[in-house]
């Protein structure tokens, strides 16, 4: 486990490490009240003298902040713990008659080697948890020769497993509950560092590009198609800035990933153009929508090219459940016939590429209109092929 993960469980070692100074006192004070009746008295207090100095020295390694959030020592002090618990555990034979430690606990108690079963459920979750106490239940079993049916009766194992399973489950929360948070939190850094460059390329770029497109309007001639694209990436990064200040998916970002269609039409909006769109989110694969916008903004460019700067366009979205319909039209004078065509054949190929090109790649299909101004009419249907490449 990283730093990061670690330091979520941080205040849980410091507890535990709490918790085993408390259990080391109770094994000294069940070391006095046991002792008289241990074959080797002398042995038995050598053997809670080790267990002091490990839980002085394990409870400072634990529960230092730097030392605990390297995996190396975090491992090497669990593993200490099980071979400490399990090997004071099997002295107690050597200290105390069949009479005595088949009845009673064993030299380190039964709460003080509960220590193991906390670390391992900390470090490794509710499994190893409750591998640990499945582990040390059995050694005490097999200490104690609690092989009868007094066995079901004994509190030791439940209390192990459970200990081992409650921790674990706390610990693998509290690290969970971390990730979210670190992740929420650079969420929010990067919507500011956003927010923060679409105020400067709103009041730079943006500026810029709508004086250059109503300037070569004005001047015509070969400046007109230096307009035209002035009005282009206007629209283009009017489009990057909606969609920069959506919200963030908690989804991986790919073309088949849904995205809600209106935010990137809306942000084309202005005082000449109205846009008008469900109350309710209009989904579609991100891929399509970054389409569809590239559509609305290429046939709102053709607008304000040849419709001139009094010109109103209207933008409609609709979600019929079956299929998306996009219509963009305006209240100019409307195309003459067989111009698009006469465009074409000139190699001027704006309509066909921007427009005709993507929705036909989206497996969608575009009509239009030119009795009363010039209107487009986009049909999408669902359940489509990501655009082709």
């Amino acid at each position: 486990m990283g730093t990061a993960v670690t330091g979520a469980t941080a205040p849980l070692w410091r507890a535990a490490q709490a918790f085993r100074l408390v259990t080391a006192l109770y094994a000294i004070g069940q070391e006095i009240a046991s002792a008289p009746y241990y074959r080797h008295p002398g042995l038995s207090w050598v053997l809670i003298g080790l267990l002091v100095l490990w839980s002085v020295v394990s409870a400072m390694l634990l529960s230092q902040w730097r030392i605990s959030t390297s995996p190396r020592v975090r491992t090497t002090v669990v593993i200490g713990d099980h071979l400490v618990v399990i090997a004071l555990m099997a002295a107690t034979r050597l200290v105390a008659d069949y009479a005595w430690f088949h009845g009673h606990q064993t030299v380190p108690t039964t709460l003080w080697a509960a220590n193991a079963v906390i670390s391992a459920a900390i470090a490794t979750g509710p499994v190893g948890g409750v591998l640990s106490g499945v582990l040390i239940s059995a050694v005490s079993i097999v200490v104690r020769a609690q092989w009868e049916l007094d066995l079901w009766s004994d509190a030791t194992a439940p209390m192990l497993v459970s200990v081992g399973l409650a921790l674990g489950l706390a610990a693998d929360t509290a690290r969970r509950a971390h990730r979210q948070l670190q992740r929420a939190a650079l969420l929010t850094a990067a919507a500011r560092e956003r927010e923060r460059l679409a105020r400067e390329v709103h009041d730079g770029v943006l500026q810029v590009l709508s004086y250059i497109k109503r300037r070569g309007s004005e001047i015509g001639g070969p400046t007109a198609e230096l307009a035209l694209r002035a009005a282009e990436q206007e629209v283009a990064l009017r489009v990057l800035l909606s969609e920069q200040s959506a919200p963030v998916p908690d989804v991986p970002d790919s073309p088949a990933a849904d995205q809600d269609l209106r935010p990137l039409l809306t942000a084309q909006a202005s005082p000449s153009v109205s846009v008008s769109a469900p109350a309710d989110p209009v989904p579609v694969p991100r891929a399509a929508a970054a389409e569809l916008a590239a559509v609305v903004a290429a046939a709102l460019s053709n607008t304000a090219l040849h419709a001139g700067s009094a010109a109103k366009a209207y933008v409609l979205l609709e979600d019929t459940g079956d299929a998306v319909i996009l219509s963009v039209r305006d209240d100019g004078p409307g195309i003459p016939d067989g111009r698009l065509a006469e465009a074409a054949a000139q190699g001027r190929m704006g309509v066909s590429r921007s427009i005709l090109g993507r929705i036909a790649a989206l497996g969608g299909t575009a009509e239009l209109r030119t009795d009363d101004g010039t209107e487009w009419e986009f049909h999408l249907p669902r359940h489509r092929p990501t655009p082709k490449g």
